[in-house]
């Protein structure tokens, strides 16, 4: 992967911006210093914002050309319940709380390519840049969307990327359709007779009778 001269200038900018973000980590639906930061640095390099979005999140958009065409590019912005152990001089100012996922890296990437796209504007149609918030169990992407993401911000594709350390520099992974895992949650209702005690409960109250090597439970 070659990368791109004009950001390998600013790149110190970008870094400082990530050792921020690692050094004030905020939980799912409460990343308000981070969004203020994102607010901030997309709207000083002149990218108009909307805020609000699933609560804490932000989207700049930029436009150039003549297409109706629209992608978003999508970062997570929060950080998890952990505690760093980390001695580093941007190491977690906030006990129990930690960007131990990469998101500070993700939300740096895409203020990255924000800067670059408003400076040199190389493409035609339409990009929102997504900051997304509570990516760690919140379901932020679907408060986003519930609020109107897609209304406002319309896209034709969303692009989003995920460090991982186990590759080597310079590469990237790419693979079509669903990646790693995903988790859901159910209730189901039984209907039925109870049964007595509760440890075989298999056994209906009419039939059932305590065989001779089980100990009545102790219960109430």
């Amino acid at each position: 992967m070659n990368l791109i001269d004009r950001i390998v200038q600013f790149h110190h900018e970008i870094r400082d911006i990530r050792r921020d973000i690692h050094a004030h980590p905020e939980l799912r639906f409460q990343e308000t210093r981070t969004a203020d930061l994102i607010a901030e640095r997309l709207q000083a390099w002149g990218i108009p914002v909307v805020r609000g979005l699933g609560g804490t999140g932000v989207v700049g958009t930029l436009r150039n050309g003549n297409s109706s065409r629209a992608i978003g590019l999508r970062a997570d912005i929060d950080a998890l319940p952990m505690q760093e152990h980390n001695e580093f001089a941007h190491r977690s100012r906030h006990s129990g709380k930690m960007h131990a996922c990469g998101h500070d890296g993700h939300t740096a990437m895409l203020l990255g390519a924000a800067r670059y796209l408003s400076q040199y504007r190389n493409f035609d149609g339409t990009v929102h840049l997504i900051f997304q918030p509570a990516e760690e169990g919140g379901a932020g992407a679907q408060r986003m969307i519930d609020d109107g993401l897609f209304e406002r911000c319309p896209c034709d594709a969303v692009f989003g990327m995920h460090n991982w350390p186990g590759m080597r520099l310079g590469q990237f992974a790419l693979r079509e359709g669903p990646v790693m895992a995903g988790s859901n949650e159910f209730t189901i209702t039984v209907s039925g007779k109870g049964g007595m005690p509760p440890c075989h409960t298999s056994r209906p109250i009419r039939s059932w009778s305590r065989p001779t090597w089980c100990r009545p439970c102790n219960r109430s």
